[in-house]
């Protein structure tokens, strides 16, 4: 009975951490690498997270660069991010990271396949709970995203939607008017994608273009 009650105690510890951290990972790596970044021949995956990189003192600096708190289960200090480093024989050409990012009508799995510079080389929905994914997962407004870097994002509020300065993220046009909520998720859900590579990844190569624009309260 004891130890009956001891594996009871250690399933519900389990349970309760993997709620705690949700990664993102891509649902058939082999399949989805080859067809995220062509021309690639391997890959490799890197686990980090904003605890084990940097911990409340990191996490502090990336709201700050967002422009917004993290919450929720998806933007806790442990989630795993899971980066896919991407070869072409034994020449590391690019990486593949994915984020969740809350909706309008649920979660959001946004991957950016990126150059060894941080430019956005191709953009992907893994999951999308909206009435209007059609039009979202249309290639033409993934298109739009292509050759944009953290410098063009950090000209973006996520708070007001709005640019400041001269962004390119101003070219970027939502696909339905109806659906301003999913529209802005996405556009948040990049700018913290680019925002973890850079620290994870690319030594603070964009942290220079960083203009403080004050973060909202939790």
């Amino acid at each position: 009975m004891r130890n009956l009650f001891l594996s009871v105690i250690l399933l519900l510890a389990a349970a309760t951490q993997s709620w705690a951290a949700v990664g993102c990972d891509l649902n058939d790596p082999d399949r989805d690498v080859a067809r995220l970044f062509a021309g690639s021949t391997s890959y490799k995956t890197v686990y980090l997270s904003i605890q084990q990189k940097g911990g409340e003192a990191l996490l502090s600096k990336i709201e700050e660069q967002l422009g917004d708190k993290f919450r929720g289960l998806y933007e806790t200090i442990d989630v795993p991010y899971t980066i896919y480093d991407i070869y072409q024989g034994k020449r590391k050409v690019g990486y593949i990271h994915g984020v969740n990012q809350k909706g309008q009508y649920g979660g959001l799995q946004v991957f950016l396949s990126l150059d060894l510079e941080g430019n956005i080389r191709g953009f992907y929905y893994q999951k999308l709970t909206s009435k209007y994914g059609k039009q979202f997962r249309d290639s033409k407004f993934g298109q739009q995203f292509v050759g944009l870097s953290l410098k063009d994002f950090y000209s973006y509020d996520v708070a007001t939607g709005k640019t400041f300065g001269h962004s390119r993220v101003d070219a970027i046009k939502n696909p339905v008017s109806e659906a301003e909520s999913d529209f802005r998720a996405t556009l948040r859900g990049v700018k913290k994608n680019l925002i973890l590579m850079d620290e994870f990844v690319y030594g603070n190569l964009y942290f220079k273009y960083f203009k403080p624009q004050g973060t909202p309260s939790r």
